[in-house]
């Protein structure tokens, strides 16, 4: 119990940035919903002009774009490369700052077990990363609210909304395996961003059903869950797996690693 507070302390102010954060990027895109539905000929017309694949990586399904829903999804690509962002900072500092601060071996020197050291940092970033999506999702139903011009789908949305937990719980998983596996990371921000990016500019191109598999952020597709009320089985099975398998592997790696001394 002491090292999950410890670590709720340790997290306390990223969380709060991070959750300022996605909701001002949310309410941002929001902000513009207005100006697009008053002049919907001229902004279609402009859309057009793009390719289609540029527009499927962003979210822009011209055939509900001027809805509330539809535009929501515009800025929930931006939203959720945020929030991954965020959960895989959690995911790669877990382990690796106890070496990089030079604090491991006073750590484990505690009568506790490694799995119960693991289990509640891992316990904390979930706690971090819920809280987030919590006031997250709050303030993005009410901006909905606020903006929408007419009557949508709140359940839809929330389904909209949760796919930025389950990217985040995917990169978390991601960041856990990257910890314990590299023995120093010097800049967890460097790895968090060139492995987040990567995937995102892997997901940009990935048009095919069997790519989709390769980006963590096409698993959600927004034009399916608008469309179905529903997440798509087999991406949700696959995303399942890689995370306990990651999460699995985290668990084995650490218990039996040398962890480097002062």
């Amino acid at each position: 119990m002491n090292i999950l507070l410890h670590e709720l302390r340790a997290y306390r102010k990223s969380t709060i940035i991070w959750t300022i954060s996605l909701v001002g990027t949310a309410a941002l895109f929001m902000s513009f919903f207005p100006a697009f539905t008053k002049d919907t000929e001229e902004f279609t017309k402009l859309l057009e002009g793009y390719p289609a694949a540029l527009r499927e990586a962003f979210g822009i399904n011209l055939n509900n774009f001027f809805s509330i829903l539809g535009f929501y999804c515009y800025g929930l690509s931006f939203v959720t490369l945020c929030g991954a962002i965020q959960a895989m900072n959690l995911g790669t500092s877990i382990v690796s700052k106890e070496v990089r601060e030079k604090t491991a071996d006073f750590l484990l020197t505690k009568p506790v077990t490694r799995t119960t050291v693991l289990t509640n940092k891992l316990l904390a970033a979930l706690i971090s990363i819920i809280l987030t999506n919590i006031v997250y999702i709050g303030a993005a139903t009410l901006l909905a609210f606020q903006v929408a011009t007419e009557d949508f789908s709140v359940s839809i949305f929330i389904l909209l909304s949760l796919t930025v937990f389950l990217v985040q719980m995917l990169f978390l998983a991601i960041g856990i395996i990257i910890s314990v596996i590299v023995s120093r990371i010097k800049s967890v921000l460097t790895v968090s961003l060139a492995t987040v990016f990567a995937f995102y500019f892997l997901g940009m191109f990935s048009a095919d059903e069997a790519k989709r598999y390769l980006s963590p952020f096409k698993y959600f597709d927004t034009a399916y869950i608008m469309e179905n009320a529903s997440y798509e089985t087999s991406f949700l099975i696959t995303g399942a797996a890689l995370m306990i398998l990651a999460i699995g592997a985290s668990y084995f790696i650490y218990a039996k690693k040398d962890i480097h001394s002062v």
